[in-house]
């Protein structure tokens, strides 16, 4: 598999540091290069924590409910539960590394966003286009956004995840993996 990815639609290019192969699942280990602009919005996860550290330029953190800037050498954790994004407001890329630990689904999960959003067949904000390839996605990630509830979301999500496995649409995101 490629060691570096690149999603046009969130402006930003992930490379492998550590996959979550090479780490037994404990960890993946990325660096991340985000262009002005780019980022993510609000969410949470429930089964990772996520390790950040800028490595050149300014990165803009916000985790539950207080925003950062950091610069070369800061570092802040968003745990798991906690509301954040990351994104860049600067006018120059960001370069920081970021620990997803344990690994969980984490890999596979932005392996087959950042294939999808290459061929086109995502939103400017990075979404799958495809209603199952979201909810597979979203299913995969344990990623749930806020102002929602929690177990509506979950009860949700892993159905529309189960149902779209059974229609095979998750055969159709395999190659992203390979």
């Amino acid at each position: 598999m490629k060691r570096t990815i690149e999603n046009p639609a969130v402006g930003d290019r992930v490379t492998f540091l550590k996959t979550s192969k090479e780490t037994n699942g404990e960890y993946v280990h990325v660096e991340v290069e985000l262009k002005p602009g780019g980022g993510n919005d609000l969410h949470y996860h429930t089964c990772f924590d996520e390790h950040f550290e800028v490595v050149d330029g300014y990165l803009n953190v916000k985790c539950n409910g207080t925003e950062y800037l950091l610069g070369p050498g800061d570092k802040i954790t968003a745990p798991a539960h906690s509301v954040h994004r990351f994104y860049n407001k600067s006018t120059k890329d960001v370069r920081f590394k970021a620990v997803v630990e344990p690994a969980f689904k984490f890999e596979e999960g932005i392996r087959i966003a950042y294939g999808l959003a290459a061929d086109g067949r995502c939103s400017k904000k990075g979404l799958p286009r495809n209603f199952w390839h979201l909810a597979i996605l979203i299913d995969m990630g344990e990623t749930y956004f806020p102002g929602i509830p929690y177990r509506a979301q979950r009860i949700l999500y892993k159905s529309l995840g189960s149902i779209a496995r059974l229609l095979g649409k998750d055969r159709e995101l395999q190659r992203y993996l390979e």
